[in-house]
C-alpha cells in the first residue's frame, strides 16, 4: 500500500506582536527575525524536493530530501528529520528501492539518542510495515504494525485507518478473511472519521476482495465501485486499476465474462499509461485467462 500524499516540512515563526498588529506600518517596524542559514538550506531543499515530486521525478525526489535530512541531522532539528526521513523513504519505494527505502527510516526507528514525538514514530514503523508486506516479510510487517499502533494509541492519531488496513491486508495473506473484513471495516469507520479518503478507499478495496473471496459478487461490485469514485477523484493511477481489476473479479464471479474483459481491458489501458509493466502483465494475463460463454 503506497501512500500518495507526501508529508508535509513546515517551519513557522510567528511573532506574537504581529498578531496584535492593527496597521501596516506597525507591523512594519517589528520585523521577524532571519531564518538560520543551516535552517534556511533544510527549507530550500525541501521545496526543491517537493517540486521534484510535482512533476513526477521521484529519483530528483529522493536527492533533495537526502540532502534536506542530512541538514537537519547537523542542526539536531527532530521535525525536520522526521519528515525528511519519512518522505525519503516514500519516494524511495515509489522508485523501487525498498533497502533504501527501509534505511532512510533508521533515523527514527534505530536511533536512541533523539526523542520523536509518537506521532512521528507511528508513521515510520507504518512505512516500515508497508515496505515488509511488499516484499512477502509477513512476520516482520505484523511486529511493525503492531508497534504503530501501540504508538498511534491516542483518540486524535490520524493513522488508526492505515494501520488496520495493515492488518487487514496482513490477515488476507494468512488466508483469514473474516479477521481481513474485520480490519478493513475498523479502517473505513477509522478513515471516514478522520477525513482520510485515500485510506477509505484502501478499505473499501479490501472489502471488495474479501467479498469475492466470500463468493458475494454483488457486494464486491459495491465495494470496489465506492472505491473507484474516490481514487478517481485523487487521481492516483495504481489505485484505479487494483478497482478496475477488482471489478472484473467480481464479474468473472457472477459469470459476466464480457463485461470482466472490458475491466480488465481499461486496467490494461491506465496500467500502460503509468508506464506500471507489472500491472499491465497482471491485466493481460487476466484477459487472456477468460473464456466467453456461449451467447444464449
Amino acid at each position: 500500500m503506497r501512500s500518495a500524499a507526501l508529508p508535509e516540512y513546515r517551519t513557522c515563526r510567528v511573532l506574537a506582536a504581529a498578531l496584535a498588529c492593527s496597521f501596516v506600518a506597525a507591523c512594519a517596524q517589528q520585523p521577524a527575525p532571519p531564518v538560520p542559514a543551516r535552517e534556511a538550506a533544510v527549507l530550500e531543499a525541501n521545496r526543491h524536493a517537493e517540486a521534484q515530486v510535482r512533476s513526477g521525478n521521484f529519483a530528483g525526489a529522493a536527492r533533495y530530501y537526502g540532502e534536506a535530512l542530512r541538514l537537519a541531522q547537523s542542526i539536531e532539528d527532530i521535525e525536520g528529520i522526521a519528515s525528511n526521513a519519512i518522505n525519503l523513504s516514500i519516494v524511495y519505494q515509489r522508485i523501487g528501492k525498498n533497502a533504501e527505502a527501509r534505511a532512510s527510516l533508521a533515523p527514527l526507528l534505530d536511533q536512541g539518542r533523539l526523542t520523536f514525538p509518537p506521532g512521528r514514530l507511528a508513521q515510520a514503523a507504518l512505512r516500515r510495515a508497508i515496505l515488509d508486506l511488499e516484499e512477502g516479510a509477513y512476520a516482520s510487517a505484523a511486529g511493525w504494525i503492531e508497534r504503530a499502533a501501540s504508538w498511534c494509541s491516542g483518540r486524535d492519531c490520524a493513522l488508526s485507518g492505515a494501520i488496520q488496513n495493515v492488518k487487514a491486508q496482513l490477515a488476507l495473506e494468512a488466508g483469514n478473511a473474516d479477521a481481513a473484513a474485520a480490519s478493513a471495516r475498523a479502517a473505513l469507520a477509522a478513515s471516514r472519521g478522520s477525513g482520510e479518503r485515500a485510506e477509505s478507499a484502501n478499505a473499501l478495496r479490501l472489502l471488495g476482495i474479501t467479498s469475492v473471496r466470500a463468493g458475494d459478487a454483488v457486494a464486491a461490485l459495491s465495494f470496489f465501485d465506492q472505491a473507484l469514485a474516490i481514487d478517481r477523484e485523487l487521481a492516483v493511477p495504481r489505485k484505479i486499476y487494483l478497482d478496475l481489476i477488482g471489478l472484473g473479479r467480481a464479474r468473472a464471479l457472477r459469470g459476466e465474462h464480457g463485461a470482466a474483459r472490458t475491466f480488465y481491458e481499461r486496467a490494461l489501458t491506465v496500467s500502460e499509461a503509468d508506464r506500471d509493466t507489472q500491472g499491465a502483465a497482471e491485466a493481460r494475463a487476466l484477459i487472456d485467462a477468460l473464456v466467453e460463454t456461449p451467447a444464449r
